[in-house]
């Protein structure tokens, strides 16, 4: 497939809300407020935010250049631009995006079965029950499995559309959803009597919190929150227009994907404040913490709770059907493109592979025993690998490449779009991707490693 018969976005906006969909997703709204929990509130969101800039921004700009120049797949993007060693990059950041495929699609699943859970008022009870009820479901040998295959039908109908009919058209509709139902349940914590309190541990930064790990969790978080190194970001590059303005684009999608974790926060903390739940609640914060949050919140109004919390695990959701539709994006342009089979039939094959691992990894939680490798359970194991080792080595790699490997007039050619914009901080760019990006994702390695 050439370049002129590769699909493409059909509008700027389309780029900006498909891309955005991409990176919005589980890390924002689950895993970056329990992170700013556990590191202080503001101060974590003030190195975070720096952290976007300095690390997050040059690394997407970066994936950006790869995907457009070449117009190819993740893999063959790498190979077009640097030949078959640094195609290896590129095989890495599909794999990884695939293996990520398979058990994200479980905790995308574990938001539908919520939804409903909320709707037929099975969340109540005190903390010790409504934890016994994510316990007892999430090691079901089958009642997980159907919202598995439920949220992977719903990717199939998208990603098979197409990237004009399908991906930008769902996203068109998805994102302002999103972020509708994130104001209207933001607006309704923040009104909670002693959410101010929660809205000051968010907002004002105690800098007594300040240490090493701060740092280099904010760092990991920022890596993990734009969906950088698992293909995604290059993949929908490769559908943008030679007129794209590459870095504006880059800080849009930076802008809002900080927003919305900045909003997750302010829709979850000034609840838990407002009824004296601990902050540094960890992973469990979504599925066990906040539904006793939102029971006790919103005691005296029952049916204002009932409809808040359909709207939070809504919104949880969706924002999980974004990302893992381009997850699912990457490995289907791959097998589309190299296998020459049809886009439908690619995302079927994709959609059937991944779902085999997410059946594996969700009975491993306890569905049925010895599923499990290095003394992790699938699901933990894939979560390791990919998180803590792939996503590092290939991000680290894509800052070489770019940085050091592909000559600099072709990034600059790319940065400036053929010398139509000034790229007045080109200089910038490149300084920070080649010595400040490598650096820092070296560190969140070895950190995520407990090697420092």
């Amino acid at each position: 497939m050439n370049s002129q018969e590769r699909a493409s976005f059909g509008s700027k906006l389309g780029i900006v809300l498909a891309t955005a969909g991409s990176a919005v997703g589980l890390g924002n709204v689950w895993r970056f407020p329990y992170m700013t929990g556990e590191n202080g509130g503001a101060v974590f969101i003030a190195i975070y935010i720096g952290c976007v800039l300095l690390l997050g921004i040059p690394c997407m700009v970066s994936e950006f250049i790869i995907g457009r120049h070449s117009q190819s797949n993740t893999a063959r993007a790498y190979r077009k631009m640097g030949g078959t060693g640094w195609g290896l990059v590129g095989y890495m950041s599909v794999l990884t995006g695939f293996l990520i495929t398979g058990y994200y699609a479980v905790v995308s699943g574990w938001c539908l079965q919520y939804v409903w859970a909320s709707m037929c008022g099975e969340l109540s009870g005190d903390s010790a029950a409504i934890a016994d009820y994510f316990q007892t479901f999430s090691t079901h040998p089958w009642r997980p499995l159907l919202w598995l295959a439920a949220i992977m039908l719903l990717t199939f109908v998208v990603v098979a559309g197409g990237v004009r009919r399908g991906i930008e058209r769902a996203s068109k509709l998805l994102m302002p959803i999103l972020f509708l139902l994130l104001l209207i349940i933001v607006v309704a914590s923040c009104l909670l009597p002693g959410a101010g309190a929660g809205v000051e541990f968010l907002l004002k930064p105690d800098f007594g919190h300040l240490s090493r790990g701060v740092f280099l969790s904010a760092l990991g978080q920022s890596f993990y929150s734009l969906s950088l190194a698992m293909g995604c970001v290059c993949t929908y590059a490769s559908y943008f227009s030679r007129d794209t303005d590459l870095g504006k684009s880059a800080i849009q999608i930076g802008i809002i994907d900080s927003l919305v974790a900045i909003m997750a926060g302010l829709m979850i903390f000034p609840a838990a404040f407002s009824v004296g739940v601990n902050p540094d609640s960890g992973p469990s914060l979504i599925f066990i913490t906040l539904p006793n949050v939102f029971q006790q919140a919103f005691h005296a109004m029952p049916a204002v709770g009932y409809v808040v919390a359909i709207m939070f695990y809504g919104l949880l959701s969706l924002a999980a059907l974004t990302s893992l539709i381009s997850l699912v994006e990457v490995s289907t342009a791959f097998c589309h493109e190299e296998l020459h089979i049809t886009r439908s039939r690619a995302t079927l094959l994709v959609i059937s592979a991944a779902s085999l691992i997410g059946v594996f990894c969700s009975l491993s939680l306890g569905g049925v025993d010895g599923l499990s490798i290095w003394g992790k359970s699938l699901f933990d194991a894939f979560d390791f690998v990919t998180g803590q080792v792939f996503l590092p080595i290939a991000g680290f790699l894509t800052c070489i490449f770019i940085g050091w490997s592909v000559p600099s007039n072709i990034v600059r050619d790319e940065f400036t779009n053929g010398g139509k914009l000034r790229g007045t901080y080109f200089a910038t760019y490149l300084f920070l991707v080649r010595y400040v990006c490598p650096i820092c994702i070296l560190l969140i390695f070895l950190n995520q490693l407990n090697v420092i």
